[in-house]
């Protein structure tokens, strides 16, 4: 159920509509837009009438949340989430966001370098595994905690912020002192308990679409992490499974629009896991801003012909430079900005 009080509920107003949703047995999230505050009560209640909340002092309108999902809906925040770091750089409004850098962490030598090439093209954030999740067990498999150390080094030095991917409950901790962001890969979306625990922690999470997920089953893994209280959280399209066998993924574009119906949260489209061949990666950039993605993940490698992953979707420094320059003459076209 959502419960959208009026712009002058007092404080009394407010907490006697959480109290006597708390006693029908909702968990109360609390929100505030445009002047107003929002309660959405999540859980499995005993019989009730919304009636009985529409009249209660203070309240503008309530209603019950027809969705499965309860605070992944548009509803909880009508106005969008937009997600602010530290450093003053904003994830889900007028500006689209480019996080860019290589699959891998492999040596302090090239993260260094990407981390240079990355802030010089123009994106705001450094992306690379210290811990990789690959298909082969004989993969290079990151440089673990060593590779955490490098990222918030070179992130340091170039002022990026750093968002990298956690894949089980025990990186979360070690991974705190050294990222901006948690990256939550398709393998992981529907590990319930890893997201049960990102939900509990106040540090931003991007979680990405599952290889084969419905739009539905993304926006009921999205509710494991808000139910934990974190609200701070970004989706990423990154290309499902089909019978296509001409690139790595098929590059679902219209899941991005259908998000952004759907839900407050950002969006962002990744375009190298998308496709997996590198020069339709610009094109699916520049496709997921148009079809209104807040931002992009992108993998660019110094030298990807040496990547000891992913080097085949990897864009070249040059190339991500000339993608961001292509950015800021399509985004105004969209009501966007690219820095």
């Amino acid at each position: 159920m959502i419960v959208v009080m009026q712009g002058n509920a007092t404080p009394a107003n407010i907490q006697a509509v959480i109290e006597q949703m708390v006693e029908l047995g909702f968990n109360v999230h609390r929100t505030s837009g445009e002047g107003q505050m929002i309660l959405a009560g999540v859980g499995t209640p005993g019989a009730f009438e919304v009636a009985e909340f529409s009249v209660l002092p203070g309240v503008q309108t309530a209603y019950r949340i027809s969705s499965p999902y309860k605070l992944a809906g548009r509803g909880f925040r009508p106005e969008g989430t937009v997600i602010t770091f530290p450093n003053g750089v904003k994830v889900g409004g007028k500006e689209v966001t480019i996080m860019a850098g290589p699959c891998s962490v492999e040596s302090r030598e090239q993260i260094l370098l990407s981390a240079q090439q990355v802030k010089a093209a123009g994106a705001q954030f450094l992306r690379g595994g210290a811990y990789k999740p690959r298909s082969s067990p004989y993969s290079f498999q990151g440089m673990g905690v060593e590779g955490l150390k490098l990222l918030r080094e070179v992130g340091d030095i170039t002022g990026l912020l750093v968002i990298t991917e956690v894949m089980e409950i025990s990186q979360i901790e070690p991974m705190l002192p050294y990222i901006d962001c948690f990256q939550v890969g398709a393998r992981n979306m529907q590990n319930f308990n890893l997201l049960r625990e990102l939900g509990h922690v106040r540090k931003p999470v991007l979680m990405k679409r599952g290889i084969s997920a419905t739009i539905e089953e993304v926006l009921l893994s999205a509710e494991y992490i808000l139910s934990g209280g974190n609200y701070d959280l970004m989706l990423c399209e990154r290309g499902i499974r089909t019978y296509e066998t001409a690139t790595r993924n098929t590059m679902d574009i219209s899941a991005i629009p259908v998000l952004k119906k759907l839900t407050h949260l950002p969006v962002f489209g990744d375009p190298s896991h998308g496709v997996g061949i590198r020069e339709f990666v610009p094109a699916m950039a520049l496709a997921s801003v148009a079809a209104g993605a807040d931002g992009l993940l992108m993998e660019m490698h110094p030298n990807p012909d040496k990547a000891m992953s992913d080097g085949a979707q990897s864009l070249f420094p040059d190339q991500l430079t000339k993608l961001i320059e292509q950015l800021r003459q399509l985004a105004p076209v969209v009501g966007r900005t690219v820095a």
